[in-house]
């Protein structure tokens, strides 16, 4: 169960190293990456046609980055190679018969006069070079911690990553500071957040699979997995690549800046020591990162007995995750207090939901056909949309399919719905750029709209007398002002925070403390969203269309 997330095949020892000469004389700024003007006069020496150069690069930077590290690099190398050959560019080449790992390096018209050139050139200067080399990999990270970060210059953004990081340090996060939204909807973003890995978020009851259906994908077992019929998973577990097996304690993740977890200290110690981190080396961790979650459990007990806000844990993930899987069996269809709040908590999220009926194969037939239509009917009472849920029926675990039970015909069915679930995880880091966009735009509207209501809370306020009792009104009829925000600022309705959540949050704080609103600020949003976005994506698309 292979999940290959980029288009990078393996090439011998020998070509590598040639392969590395040529990178680093095409990164031209030595930073690690070749965009879309280094591409354009690198490749211009193959004398490929503009067509297939662009086929080239959309197969090669299939995460649509906006430019091309080693691996990408090598993999457009050998499909040079292969155009040059004769062979038609597609997808489909990759995964072809042909020998790609002793395929040869393409011709490249004067490159081998270009490097001697360059090699006498820098015989003198090179070791300074490595040194600048290795400082410059990442000059981003350095943004969120400098005090003179706002002032980041253009030169310095060489990916679509780079330039949302620019926009948000210098024209979001001002906005977001000033009307506290960290304290109301959801802490800064720093560098790791937007570098993070994407991410599959598990969620269900107990023994529905969940962790299963992680060691099924990874095809072995990893730190602090535990499997029973009994709850099981008493933590949050975090599964990323790692340089060796080990367990990381919550406390510990929750502070280490490469990390973007450090959001959850929010939620307490009494949480961060039910939260761990499970690192292994593993080619399918070094492109998804998995959460696992403990089993909801059904009755009031669950809801009591929590030390830390397992709903608003969960709300918080799911903000930060690219899918989220469902998970019932056939034997655990009911959907419990405790469960119907986390669905909801999801709101918001609903493109990233997808439900799982595991463990299928338990039952004949004609009882799936049955509790297939218990499990949308029960969907249909904590879900309030029109469209219907996408359901993955199957038997996710190592165990072959207990055909004896489902049948040929199930079976049949089984394969293909494994089929198109891993289609769907497949296309995760692909689709990990276009999310990291989709989730910038979201948050830079929320925010706006959090500047909005904060702003108009302020404005209510008398100058001298009577503050308490106003703010008390206020607070009470915290609807009816959000009705007034929407209507003067002509905001859509279903962008509105939850309203006991803003409540609860707002009593603990002095409205007349909170900021006027500030235009410049909001227009310096607007200009982001409606300028320099679509000029963003318009400089690091394909190079060639």
């Amino acid at each position: 169960m292979e999940i290959a997330s980029g288009p990078f095949i393996s090439c011998s020892k020998e070509h590598q190293k040639i392969y590395q000469e040529w990178f680093n004389y095409a990164d031209s700024d030595a930073d690690g990456r070749i965009t879309g003007n280094d591409a354009i006069k690198f490749f211009a020496m193959s004398n490929l046609s503009r067509q297939d150069l662009k086929q080239v690069w959309a197969i090669a930077d299939s995460k649509r980055q906006g430019f091309l590290g080693l691996k990408e690099f090598i993999t457009a190398m050998q499909l040079v190679s292969l155009a040059q050959a004769g062979h038609a560019i597609t997808n489909d080449l990759l995964h072809s018969e042909v020998d790609m790992e002793n395929i040869k390096p393409p011709v490249m018209e004067g490159l081998d006069a270009l490097l001697a050139k360059k090699k006498r050139l820098s015989k003198t200067s090179e070791p300074e070079e490595n040194v600048n080399s290795q400082v410059s990999r990442s000059p981003s990270a350095q943004w969120f911690s400098s005090k003179s970060s706002k002032k980041v210059p253009l030169s310095a953004v060489t990916s679509i990553i780079d330039g949302l990081k620019r926009l948000y340090i210098q024209k979001l996060k001002p906005l977001e500071v000033t009307y506290r939204f960290n304290d109301f909807v959801s802490p800064l973003l720093t560098n790791s957040d937007f570098d993070a890995k994407p991410m599959v978020m598990l969620l269900g009851q107990y023994s529905t699979g969940k962790t299963t259906f992680i060691k099924h994908l990874l095809k072995c077992s990893y730190p602090g997995a535990h499997i029973g019929p009994e709850p099981t998973t008493d933590r949050f577990v975090v599964v990323m690549s790692g340089p060796d097996e080990r367990s990381i304690p919550g406390n510990t993740i929750a502070v280490q800046a490469d990390m973007p977890f450090s959001g959850l200290t929010t939620f307490g110690t009494a949480f961060l020591s039910k939260f761990q981190c499970s690192q292994m080396p593993h080619p399918l961790l070094e492109h998804i990162t998995f959460v696992d979650t403990p089993g909801v459990l059904s009755g009031e007990k669950q809801r009591t007995q929590r030390s830390y806000d397992f709903t608003g844990v969960t709300s918080w993930f799911a903000a930060k995750c690219d899918l989220i899987l469902l998970l019932f069996d056939p034997h655990k269809l009911d959907v419990s207090d405790e469960f119907k709040r986390v669905i909801s908590s999801l709101r918001g999220h609903d493109d990233k939901i997808r439900v799982v009926l595991n463990k299928a194969d338990q039952i004949d037939t004609q009882q799936l056909m049955r509790v297939y239509g218990a499990l949308m009917w029960s969907l249909g009472k904590v879900i309030n949309t029109p469209e219907v849920m996408r359901v993955y029926i199957g038997s996710f675990n190592d165990k072959p399919v207990n055909e004896a039970a489902v049948g040929p015909i199930g079976k049949e069915l089984f394969e293909k719905e494994q089929e198109d679930l891993l289609a769907d995880l497949k296309d995760i880091p692909k689709k990990a750029c276009d999310r990291r966009i989709n989730e910038f735009v979201k948050r830079a509207r929320a925010a706006k709209i959090h500047a909005y209501i904060i702003s108009h809370l302020k404005k209510e306020m008398p100058s001298m007398m009577g503050k308490a009792k106003t703010q008390q009104r206020l607070i009470d009829n915290l609807e009816d002002e959000f009705g007034k925000v929407q209507r003067e600022f002509h905001l859509p309705v279903g962008d509105f925070p939850n309203v006991e959540h803003f409540r609860e949050v707002l009593s603990g704080y002095n409205i007349d403390k909170f900021e006027k609103l500030r235009p410049k600020m909001i227009q310096a949003v607007d200009d982001m969203l409606a300028y320099d976005i679509p000029e963003l994506l318009k400089n690091f698309r394909n190079p060639y269309d």
